[in-house]
């Protein structure tokens, strides 16, 4: 039993797809395979603008339109015959959408209306590749994961009932798996009610973790564009280290400094059961990738983690007194309830400072909660770098000739914000 898992890139075309179906015919086999796929390319990001544009009340037409040819050509390249199953159901889709966007209900919050939008990008990739595969002769059974992945209802980051779903999983999935394959969605849970959620962004891959621990799954397989789990991101380090095999832990660590290959939450299902993760490039089916397992080893590579778009925020009281326990619990709290992810924190008698990411709105409500007792200062536009396993050469490597706002550094992370 295996647990693929397919980004945004590795369906952003038709050659895309043909290269997909061709690893999972030469990779995966004819059946005991559950295959996870994302939002094809970039629609998640256009599914994005048309819900908030929709919210606002101004016109997504032209965004959606656009969204909607770029799917439309795939599926012509594709499948040539007009009269396939595949049109029908994408008009379909396509109808629902439309329908969701003009009956919005504002009585609703933000973030509940943006799963229902956004979760449209998992659900037209996973049918035009259901319809492909079966076209390719490979047998596969097309499932929602709404109705298996259970969630609570903290939108936009659903948290996972896990014993109700592995519960939903068993009793249904095994069953088709002895048969042939199973193509879902990753990104979207669901529920008791119906309604959507989602998993937060770049979550597919731990819907893939969900379904591999709940089916007890040999391995998980995430297909990516690049070689393996490298030390650094290729887009800013031009001499990067593949891991040919990488710990549990140290990966959940990398993942939460924000290593864009991996889900932060992705792991530790996998872990509690030893089920191997595999990061394999789909642009080289044959090679050996990343193994992900309960591993040890002597000394490991540095690795580079840059996290953009982040927020210094830094809190003294207003009377001059020492931060206390006392107003670093409320401060903790204020954070927690607006979902602001600390990446750093760093505190001095008279000043606590935090690095998180820049979410606008999260941000003026924080300011706006805390302002009557502490004196709030901050600075966007920043980056975050994270080294980890350093040495002198690598912080040499980040730090020199840069305009350093913060730095921090424990036995085995260093890190920095700059301008």
């Amino acid at each position: 039993m295996k647990v693929f898992k397919f980004g945004g890139a590795s369906v952003k075309d038709a050659a895309a797809f043909r290269n997909l179906a061709h690893i999972v015919q030469q990779h995966g086999g004819m059946r005991h395979l559950l295959i996870v796929v994302s939002a094809m390319g970039k629609t998640t990001n256009a599914l994005e603008q048309v819900f908030d544009l929709a919210f606002r009340q101004q016109d997504y037409t032209p965004v959606l339109e656009q969204s909607k040819m770029y799917h439309l050509q795939i599926v012509q390249a594709l499948f040539p015959d007009q009269g396939a199953p595949i049109y029908e159901e994408f008009e379909d889709l396509l109808s629902k959408l439309n329908y969701s966007l003009q009956h919005l209900n504002h009585q609703a919050t933000y973030d509940q209306l943006y799963d229902q939008i956004v979760s449209y990008g998992e659900l037209l990739a996973s049918t035009i590749l259901h319809h492909y595969l079966k076209s390719q002769n490979l047998a596969n059974t097309w499932v929602d994961s709404r109705k298996y992945i259970q969630t609570d209802t903290t939108w936009r980051e659903a948290k996972i009932d896990w014993n109700w779903t592995e519960r939903l999983v068993k009793r249904d999935l095994p069953a088709i798996l002895n048969e042939h394959l199973i193509v879902t969605q990753g990104f979207l849970g669901g529920t008791n009610n119906g309604l959507t959620t989602t998993l937060g962004r770049e979550g597919s891959d731990f819907s893939a973790a969900i379904f591999a621990y709940c089916l007890d799954a040999e391995e998980m397989v995430i297909w990516k564009d690049v070689e393996g789990l490298l030390n650094a991101d290729p887009k800013y380090f031009t001499d990067t280290i593949r891991y040919s095999e990488i710990s549990y832990q140290e990966t959940v660590e990398m993942a939460y400094y924000g290593a864009s290959v991996i889900h932060p939450k992705t792991i530790k299902p996998l872990a509690n059961k030893l089920i191997p993760l595999y990061v394999k490039s789909f642009l080289n089916p044959a090679g050996e990738g990343t193994r992900i397992c309960d591993c040890r080893y002597d000394k490991l590579a540095p690795a580079y983690i840059i996290k953009e778009n982040q927020c210094l925020l830094s809190f003294s009281v207003k009377d001059f007194t020492f931060i206390s326990e006392k107003n670093l619990g409320t401060i903790f709290n204020a954070l927690s309830e607006l979902r602001l992810k600390i990446n750093l924190m760093q505190n001095s008698a008279i000043s606590f400072s935090v690095c998180t990411d820049w979410h606008e709105q999260r941000i003026q409500k924080l300011r706006d909660t805390l302002r009557d007792e502490f004196v709030i200062h901050y600075n966007t536009g920043l980056k975050l770098y994270t080294i980890k396993n350093y040495d002198a050469a690598s912080i040499r490597k980040v730090a020199t000739d840069k305009d350093v706002l913060l730095e921090q550094r424990t036995r085995t992370t260093y890190q920095i914000v700059i301008k």
